[in-house]
C-alpha cells in the first residue's frame, strides 16, 4: 500500500487528472498483491462498476442544471425571496443561503451553485453595502448545500460504491441540508450584529410578493417536481433525472432568456462532466476492490478495535478523519480512497449505511470551503474577483458551523433518519 501511496501523491502533485489518479493508484496496489491473474480484474472492474442503469441520473442532473444556468433562473428567484425577507436586517444575506437552497435542489453542484450566485448575488450584496470577504464566504458556504440538498452527485457516487438506496439517501439529505441552512442564517446573525447589516426593502409588500411568486413558479416547480416526485413514488431517483431535464426545459422556455442554439453545447458540457464522474466512479472500483482484496479495511476495523471499543469513540476518529482529509484532498479524491476503509468500520459498529452515507458525504462537501484545497473558494475568488487569502480568513465561522452540525448528526442518527423510515425506509 505505501508504493500505491507514492504513486498516488507523485501523479497528485504533477497535476494528473484525478480519474486517471485513482486508476493508475488502483493498478499500482494490484500488482503490489503479487498474483498476475488480477490483472484480469481490472478490466473487470472497471466496467462492472458503472454496469449500472442507477448511474443514468448522474449526465441527467448534471445537463438539467446546465440548462437552468443558461435560463434566467437565479435571477426570478432573487426577486421573489428579497421580497420575503429583503425587510430584515442582512436580509439579502438570508436571501442568498434560502436561493441557494433552492439552487441545490436544481443543480446539485457547488461549483454551479457558486457560479451562479457569483453572477447575481454578490453585485447585489455589494450594492447593499456587504463587505467583500463576508459575500464571498457567505457565498461559498452557501454553494455547499449543492452536494446535500437532493438531488446530489455525491450521495449517487456513495451509492454506487456501497450499494446503499438512492432513494433513501435523497430523502435524507433534505433534513441535513436544511439544518446547514439555518445554522448558515445563525451565523449571519451573528455577524448582522457586529457588522450592522441593513435591510434590502423596507416592507413587506403582498402585491410585490405575488407578482415576483408568479414569475419564480417555473424555478420553484422544479425542485418541487423532484423531490416530491421522488418521495411520492411517482418515479425512481434514477427517473428523476430525465424528469428533471424535462422540467429544466419547460422553465427555460417560460423564461424565454435561453439561447436555444446553445443547447447542443450544454448537452456536450454536461456529457463531458458526467463523463468525468463516471470515470472516477469506474477507476475507483478498482482502487476499492485491491484494497479490500488486501485485506487493508479488515486490518483498520482490528486495529480500531485494539485501541478503543467505545462505538463513540470509533465515530469521533471517522470524523476527525475525514475532516482533515477533507481539508488537503477534494471531494472526488476523498469519496475513492476512504470510502472503502471508512465503509467497513462504521458497518462494523452498527451505523446504518444511509446514516453513515450523509455524515460521509457532508463532511466531505464541507472540505469543499475549507483551506488549503478548497475548490468552491477558488470558483468564488475567481468569480467574484475577490482575493482567495480573505476567503481563507473568513469562511471559518461557516466551516466551523457546518462541522458542528454533522458531529451532532453523527450522534443523533434518528434525526437523519426519521424522514427515510417515515417514508419506508427500513433501516
Amino acid at each position: 500500500m505505501i508504493l500505491a501511496a507514492l504513486t498516488f501523491i507523485l501523479l497528485m502533485v504533477i497535476g494528473v487528472p484525478i480519474a486517471f489518479v485513482l486508476g493508475i493508484m488502483g493498478t499500482v496496489h494490484t500488482v503490489s498483491l503479487g498474483n498476475p491473474s488480477y490483472l484480469l480484474v481490472i478490466i473487470q472492474r472497471l466496467f462492472d462498476q458503472i454496469n449500472t442503469t442507477s448511474l443514468t441520473c448522474l449526465p441527467f442532473f448534471i445537463l438539467a442544471g446546465e440548462i437552468m444556468n443558461a435560463g434566467g433562473v437565479t435571477k426570478r428567484l432573487l426577486d421573489f425571496i428579497r421580497e420575503l425577507v429583503g425587510w430584515l436586517k442582512g436580509g439579502m444575506a438570508y436571501a442568498c443561503v434560502i436561493i441557494a437552497a433552492i439552487l441545490s435542489a436544481i443543480l446539485g453542484s457547488p461549483n454551479g451553485v457558486a457560479s451562479m450566485l457569483c453572477g447575481v448575488l454578490v453585485p447585489e450584496l455589494r450594492k447593499d453595502g456587504y463587505p467583500d470577504e463576508f459575500t464571498g464566504s457567505l457565498v461559498a458556504a452557501s454553494s455547499i448545500l449543492g452536494p446535500i440538498i437532493p438531488p446530489s452527485t455525491s450521495f449517487i457516487m456513495y451509492c454506487m460504491l456501497t450499494n446503499t438506496s438512492i432513494q433513501a439517501m435523497f430523502i435524507a439529505g433534505i433534513v441535513p441540508g436544511l439544518l446547514l441552512a439555518v445554522m448558515f442564517c445563525g451565523v449571519i446573525t451573528f455577524f448582522g450584529r457586529k457588522m450592522s447589516f441593513g435591510k434590502s426593502i423596507e416592507a413587506v409588500s403582498l402585491k410585490r410578493v405575488a407578482k415576483t411568486l408568479l414569475s419564480a413558479l417555473p424555478a420553484l416547480l422544479v425542485p418541487g417536481v423532484i423531490i416530491g416526485g421522488v418521495i411520492g413514488g411517482f418515479f425512481t431517483a434514477t427517473e428523476a433525472g430525465a424528469v428533471s431535464c424535462i422540467c429544466a426545459l419547460i422553465a427555460s422556455a417560460i423564461y424565454g432568456e435561453i439561447d436555444w442554439k446553445k443547447i447542443p453545447a450544454a448537452f456536450l458540457r454536461g456529457a463531458v462532466t458526467g463523463g468525468g464522474i463516471l470515470m472516477m466512479i469506474s477507476f475507483g472500483g478498482v482502487i476499492a476492490w485491491s484494497m479490500t482484496r488486501s485485506g487493508i479495511p479488515a486490518q483498520l476495523i482490528q486495529f480500531v478495535n485494539s485501541v478503543t471499543s467505545s462505538r463513540a469513540v470509533i465515530i469521533a476518529i471517522i470524523i476527525v478523519i475525514l475532516m482533515i482529509g477533507g481539508c488537503l484532498l477534494d471531494n472526488g479524491t476523498m469519496a475513492m480512497v476512504f470510502n472503502p476503509v471508512m465503509f467497513p468500520l462504521a458497518m462494523s459498529i452498527g451505523m446504518d449505511p444511509v446514516h453513515f452515507g450523509i455524515i460521509f458525504s457532508v463532511l466531505l462537501t464541507v472540505g469543499y470551503i475549507t483551506p488549503p484545497v478548497g475548490v468552491v473558494l477558488f470558483v468564488t475568488s475567481n468569480a467574484a474577483s475577490i482575493p482567495f487569502n480573505k476567503l481563507c480568513k473568513t469562511i471559518w465561522p461557516f466551516a466551523f458551523g457546518a462541522f458542528a452540525v454533522m458531529v451532532a448528526l453523527a450522534y443523533l442518527p434518528d434525526v437523519v433518519l426519521w424522514l427515510p423510515r417515515l417514508l419506508g425506509y427500513p433501516g
